[in-house]
């Protein structure tokens, strides 16, 4: 410590000797510049009466702007803005001083010529390292690898300046690309604007790029497609700075940029939601999450969190699951008191038990075997977990007055074509009829494939590619609607303040996308090249599977809400008879496997039992 102090006093005292001598100096060679070299005698006494005068006044300055304290080899534009101002003040201050003490004077154009003498020497003494620096790496170092940055606008500027200050990294920005035809052949932090995207592959090969860096958080991903597209045909690694650049506030970017993911190509606008809403029914509630292990169910719990419950009430049937998330959860929402809770939803009596100890006020039903061939081999798993499940939750909700059950549902469920999606169709059923009695208001969301989600097609092809492939895409034609897991989540908690009873909210997927092109890309993304690094082979539709989903049914009326992400469908002719439903519901001979592939035969029949009676 004392050795710190030490330095620091030695190092000011160094520094205002340098400044004092220059300061002197520039007044000097200001004279000698006024009088062409030869300096008349009365001026140069006057000029040695002032000295001491000007260097105190300027030092002051200096430290007063704090110029003393700043780390040089990092100088920008935002230091020698402080010099110009140190230097302007202190001359000010200095010709006030002569002239209200009445003190020796020198013809006014010395004092200009001084301050440009002052301003440029101190400057100069200041920036030298940060100049020898970056011309040193830039043009001696072998080791430095030459980047790209796609995006001139704030991100891309703000990368940059944390490239150029950064000597460890070891990189050299040799330009921008930016599609803004009023910014080519401009400069943005001293590096140029070389073209647009059409020209990447050029510039790589010209200028021997070697790291490309997406540097555009708000376009959206079929831009971001088009560009790893184009330099996917080059031998460039690439890279992108993601949305979330915004919360460093210029500090650390450089650690927020990764590799290319899936959600990049997917990229959408941002899900607005309305805070005060959703605060009004979650804040200082009690909230129940069931699969609160699961993709949708862990997420539900994280962003939940963030409106403030009071408790939630984490349930799931699998420990480990349950596990990593209540140890999650609890670290990042100490404020939240959180309760796991290993239940089982097929289990009637805990299920009563657990409403009657906690009293939750909200609850999410995520939890479901969602796998549709596994649910094809195992229907009765399906019709326990997915239906008796749901009816479990949501009738022991009705009786426990809860104000919001919102149930997680999917595009599997319109026109079902496998035991998955019936069993779906029949919760979105059970929860329809029950919101017309009570006071609870039940409703459901429905929305396609998550990316990423466990047993979903993208962690498939992933594992797939790390072992060379190949590929196994079920059918060319193939689609299917995604959006990502945090998307999905927002809108769902959004739609629970949306709604008043008796929904069926369906989310806005965009566009379906082939899984074909969704496994090229993936290809891609990894570095490969489809079909001759990695194989993609056909296997044919499983059973169950549909080539593309459904997000209404035919009698179903789409429905505008307020929020333009999410929509509602609106079925005219009412559920059909939920007697009958319910009375099939509980015919516990149908939990066993034979009954079971009969109940879904005619539930999936066209003209069957599912048109008469589940509408």
């Amino acid at each position: 410590m004392c050795g710190d102090k030490v330095f620091y006093w030695l190092r000011l005292a160094v520094l205002i000797l340098i400044d004092a001598g220059m300061i002197n100096l520039s007044v000097y060679c200001a004279l000698l510049l006024r009088f062409e070299g030869n300096i008349p005698q009365p001026f140069f006494s006057s000029f040695l009466h002032l000295s001491p005068v000007i260097t105190v006044i300027t030092v002051a300055f200096l430290f007063a702007l704090k110029l003393y304290n700043r780390i040089w080899e990092y100088a920008s534009v935002g230091e020698l803005t402080s010099i110009i101002r140190s230097v302007t003040y202190s001359m000010a201050s200095f010709v006030l001083a002569i002239y209200v003490f009445r003190l020796a004077t020198l013809p006014r154009s010395v004092y200009i010529l001084s301050w440009l003498l002052i301003t440029v020497m101190i400057g100069v003494s200041r920036l030298w390292w940060r100049l020898f620096r970056d011309f040193w790496f830039k043009h001696k170092n072998k080791d430095t690898h030459r980047v790209l940055i796609v995006g001139a606008g704030d991100a891309g500027a703000i990368l940059s300046k944390e490239i150029i200050n950064s000597t460890q990294l070891r990189m050299e920005l040799i330009g921008f690309i930016d599609d803004d035809p009023r910014k080519q052949k401009m400069m943005l932090n001293q590096v140029p604007i070389l073209g647009t995207r059409a020209d990447i592959p050029r510039i790589i090969e010209e200028f021997d790029v070697q790291e490309v860096i997406i540097a555009m958080p708000s376009v959206s991903g079929s831009i971001v497609k088009e560009i790893v597209s184009i330099c996917k045909k080059t031998v460039v690694k690439l890279r992108i700075l993601p949305g979330v650049y915004q919360s460093t506030n210029g500090n650390g970017v450089l650690s927020k940029i990764r590799d290319i993911h899936m959600e990049d190509l997917l990229r959408r606008d941002p899900v607005e939601i309305d805070l005060t809403e959703i605060a009004g029914y979650l804040e200082d509630k009690t909230v129940l999450i069931t699969g609160a292990g699961g993709s949708i169910g862990s997420e539900l719990c994280r962003q939940v969190c963030g409106f403030y419950p009071r408790m939630l009430v984490m349930v799931d049937n699998s420990e480990n699951n349950l596990y990593e998330i209540e140890m999650e959860i609890s670290g990042s929402h100490p404020e939240t008191d959180i309760v796991p809770c290993l239940v089982d939803v097929r289990n009637l009596e805990k299920v009563k038990n657990l409403f009657r100890q906690y009293r939750p006020q909200v609850v999410f039903h995520a939890a479901a075997y969602k796998h549709v061939p596994m649910m094809e081999r195992y229907p009765e798993e399906a019709f326990q977990n997915n239906v008796i499940g749901t009816k479990n939750v949501a009738e022991t909700s009705f009786d426990s007055k809860v104000d919001t059950f919102i149930l997680i549902s999917t595009d599997k469920a319109v026109n079902p074509t496998s035991v998955m999606g019936a069993t779906k169709r029949l919760a979105e059923v059970i929860i329809q009829n029950l919101n017309k009695a009570g006071s609870t208001r039940f409703a459901a969301v429905r929305f396609g494939n998550v990316l990423g989600s466990r047993g979903s097609v993208v962690p498939i092809f992933q594992k797939q590619i790390e072992a060379g492939g190949p590929l196994t895409v079920t059918d060319p034609s193939m689609q299917r609607y995604f959006m990502t897991i945090s998307e999905a989540v927002q809108l769902i908690i959004q739609a629970g303040a949306l709604t008043e009873g008796g929904e069926i909210f369906v989310l806005d997927m965009g566009n379906p996308i082939k899984i074909l092109d969704l496994a090229e890309d993936l290809i891609r993304l990894s570095g490969y090249r489809p079909g001759d690094d990695i194989e993609i082979i056909f296997t044919g539709k499983r059973p169950g599977e549909k080539l593309n989903e459904e997000l209404f049914t035919a009698p179903e009326r789409m429905i505008t809400t307020k929020h333009e992400r999410i929509l509602i469908a609106n079925e005219s002719n009412g559920n059909g008879s939920f007697s009958s439903l319910n009375q099939i519901i509980s015919d516990e001979s149908y939990l066993s496997n034979d009954k079971a592939v009969e109940l879904f035969d005619r539930l999936l029949s066209k003209e069957g039992y599912w048109k008469t009676h589940a509408g």
